[in-house]
């Protein structure tokens, strides 16, 4: 059976970005469709980037509060599941409308990646389930890359902001992985041998906004608020952690995957182990 998805994943740093585009470029060239979505995509079609949930009771109440602009929140709401998704992001950053900010911040506290830990696995398990069967319905052979929305963004829900059990987050990410399972999916997973000199080097390389924000997001909350961790060192420590989680879950996933060391950011070498593994 043809491969319908390939999941890049790994560590902050880890080259998941370049790698992503370095599989789409192997499989253009190998005369393959492709279509690549990478972290931040505001159109993903198994994930939610900048789109906050509201439960019918609370959607209500927001428009309450904020009446000026009832008919701009209820023109750019989507029905969905008893409540309605608004994707905030899309409405200023792709349609041009500007809301306060104060009111940004209302609608960004209902984030899906914000809202508790069940009802996001909830949301995102039931995105999943719909990108699946969109692929399923279509006879054509397109391979659809994403880069860090298996792995990643499940554990930084679970284990970073909200700290749940191991039981939890494990299940949460082979949930996903058996909604995928008819698409014959493969999974590279990008490994760092050396975690606190990829996360410093992505410190020195990225913009100080990035960082500062990483930093905090890590420590102020979830696992590394329990912990007590703080600042650099702080961050790595719960990166270890992930790893250490991501490992497991690895190893328990029924599907193609490859460890691929990428330690020595060698493009043209990561590249080589690329085509072999593509073939």
């Amino acid at each position: 059976m043809a491969k319908r998805l390939v999941l890049i994943e790994g560590l902050p740093g880890s080259g998941k970005s370049t790698i992503a585009e370095m599989v789409s470029e192997i499989l253009i060239e190998k005369g393959k469709e492709v279509q690549l979505f990478q972290e931040g995509n505001l159109d993903h079609p198994a994930d939610y980037e900048g789109v906050a949930f509201y439960d019918a009771g609370d959607f209500e109440s927001l428009l309450k509060t904020h009446e000026e602009y009832t008919e701009i929140l209820k023109s750019h709401a989507i029905a969905h599941d008893q409540g309605y998704l608004i994707p905030y992001r899309k409405m200023r950053e792709q349609w041009g409308i500007e809301l306060p900010n104060h009111i940004v911040q209302d609608i960004f506290s209902r984030d899906i990646y914000e809202i508790p830990f069940a009802q996001n696995v909830k949301l995102i398990t039931e995105k999943w389930q719909d990108f699946t069967q969109d692929v399923l319905s279509t006879n054509d052979d397109c391979i659809t890359i994403f880069e860090c929305c298996f792995i990643q963004n499940p554990l930084t829900m679970g284990l970073v902001k909200c700290n749940q059990s191991k039981e939890q987050n494990v299940q949460y990410v082979l949930e996903l992985g058996r909604i995928i399972h008819a698409l014959n999916p493969l999974l590279i997973y990008i490994d760092q041998k050396d975690i606190s000199y990829t996360f410093d080097k992505a410190v020195r390389e990225r913009p100080k906004e990035w960082s500062e924000g990483f930093i905090h997001y890590y420590t102020n909350q979830g696992l590394g608020q329990a912990q007590g961790y703080q600042g650099v060192k702080g961050t790595v420590q719960v990166l270890q952690e992930r790893k250490k989680l991501e490992s497991e879950i690895y190893g328990l996933l029924q599907m193609d995957k490859v460890w691929l060391d990428n330690s020595d950011y060698d493009r043209e070498a990561c590249r080589h182990k690329l085509e072999k593994i593509l073939q």
